[in-house]
């Protein structure tokens, strides 16, 4: 792991610093912090948000784990083969390396920053601001990090220098100093004073913004642990909605990807490839039909008139099955981390969980009227859409988690933990699926091949820990 850090981290260094402008660069001839703690940032969210958004079968397949897509020629990642490719190195990469690990760099950077004597007086908030900014960020990829594997080093990860083959830490231990740290970044964040004024590209160093982004991550921290800490899921939640979560789109905590060479991945591997690899997936389109849901003209395209999908583990040619909707081969959709919808639907399984955030049935038609709006759609047309597909009270695991499969259609990390919690929709593994998935759909990645062969202890005693290295092994809050 310490020589993949290491040789990733120099080539980030490299391409980061140079997206800075000369006018940037001679800003401050003092400082060298001011170019280069920033474009780390810049760095570190591309990446992140490239990884949350890709649809690239090497690095996340989880839009055909959940359904939404079938491939139309190479089975194996439909098939949940995801070891042929190392898939799981390459989101050890992105996520440790590209993200983590140039985040932690700029942390160090920001603290060994001498402020200008103009600087001076208010660069304790200003600091303050920007390590909470960047250590939210890390808490938001560590979660992804826990829920993709379960068990993963943690407390070592970061130094390769001391620990160039670290151990795994458990991923409830992960979670609780997460939402530790959350709360500690919330506390830390400033609103009357400054963060960055370059580079960081989600919010622009809207400080306020950003806290809107730490009490929703408590909450997406929280819900996580519904049936694996109800006590500790409730207080963390309640602390979330009280400090004040994202819900308004205009708060979305998205990238906005731009034009060549910066466009979307969805862009980079629809269109940019010149490959068609991907069409519509039978199972969720056909819901989609039958529930005469309007938001399907812009999850997908009409082949023939109707929209057709495929057989989930066969071939499907987009000949004869729909294309992804026009969305996604725009170079400027946006990379979504998390949305007023995302957080819309947490809220809703609180009240129905516990009647945190108000009334289940009126946070239910609030999530869904916000995926409608998300899509383009209006007010009128979720009402009619609600009215013939009302919350379930009695099976409020059901309302919530297939409405939450519909709207998390661009969320498949989101989309993929909603499904493990609620244990809906039901979905039926792939044909010809891989002999180790034992006839189920995936609930986990494993880990990569190359912490078998550079890390084989840690990477046995982590497996060892969680129940085994499988696809099929539950995650701690995986409960049910």
């Amino acid at each position: 792991m310490k020589k993949i850090i290491a040789s990733i981290l120099l080539v980030s260094l490299l391409q980061s610093c140079g997206r800075e402008s000369m006018s940037e660069i001679n800003t401050d001839p003092n400082s060298y912090y001011t170019t280069v703690p920033s474009t780390l940032v810049t760095y570190a969210q591309k990446q992140l948000t490239d990884y949350v958004t890709t649809p690239n079968v090497n690095i996340n397949n989880f839009r055909l784990t959940m359904q939404y897509w079938q491939e139309t020629t190479y089975l194996d990642e439909s098939q949940y083969d995801f070891s042929t490719r190392n898939v799981a190195n390459n989101v050890w990469t992105y996520l440790y390396v590209r993200s983590l690990k140039n985040l932690d760099q700029a942390k160090k950077l920001i603290k060994a920053y001498k402020p200008t004597a103009a600087e001076a007086a208010s660069w304790p908030t200003t600091m303050k601001n920007q390590l909470a900014i960047v250590d939210l960020l890390q808490v938001y990829t560590y979660q992804i990090l826990v829920d993709t594997h379960g068990d993963v080093p943690y407390k070592e990860s970061l130094d390769i220098d001391m620990f160039p083959l670290p151990k795994y830490d458990s991923g409830k231990d992960i979670y609780a100093d997460l939402i530790t740290r959350t709360k500690t970044n919330l506390a830390n964040l400033d609103a009357s004073g400054k963060s960055f004024s370059s580079g960081e590209k989600i919010y622009n160093g809207n400080v306020a913004k950003w806290k809107k982004f730490g009490n929703s991550l408590l909450i997406k921290l929280g819900i996580a642990l519904a049936d694996s800490d109800p006590a500790l899921a409730q207080s963390t939640i309640q602390a979330g909605i009280t400090g004040g979560a994202i819900m308004s789109s205009a708060d979305d905590c998205v990238l906005p990807y731009l034009t060549s060479p910066n466009y979307s991945q969805l862009y980079t591997n629809l269109v940019a490839s010149n490959r068609t690899d991907y069409v519509a997936g039978r199972p969720f389109v056909n819901y989609l039909k039958n529930s005469n849901d309007p938001r399907i003209d812009q999850y997908f395209q009409k082949i023939n008139g109707d929209y057709v999908g495929g057989a989930i583990g066969e071939k499907s040619p987009a000949t004869v099955n729909s294309l992804p909707g026009t969305f996604a081969y725009a170079q400027t959709t946006p990379g979504i981390l998390l949305n007023s919808t995302e957080i819309a639907f947490y809220i809703a399984e609180a009240s129905a969980r516990w009647g945190i955030g108000g009334d289940p049935a009126t946070n239910y038609a609030n999530a869904v009227t916000a995926s409608f709006k998300q899509w383009g759609k209006t007010t009128a047309e979720a009402a009619t859409y609600l009215a013939a597909h009302p919350y379930d009270a009695a099976n409020w695991k059901k309302s919530i988690g297939e409405q939450a499969w519909v709207a998390m259609y661009d969320q498949p990390l989101a989309s993929f933990n909603f499904w493990r919690r609620l244990d809906f929709p039901v979905l039926l593994p792939a044909t010809n699926a891989v002999a180790e998935s034992e006839g189920k759909v995936p609930v986990r990645l494993k880990y990569p091949v190359s912490e078998q062969t550079t890390n084989p202890d840690n990477y046995a005693a982590g497996s060892a820990a969680i129940g085994g290295d499988k696809l099929t092994t539950k995650l701690f809050w995986d409960k049910n």
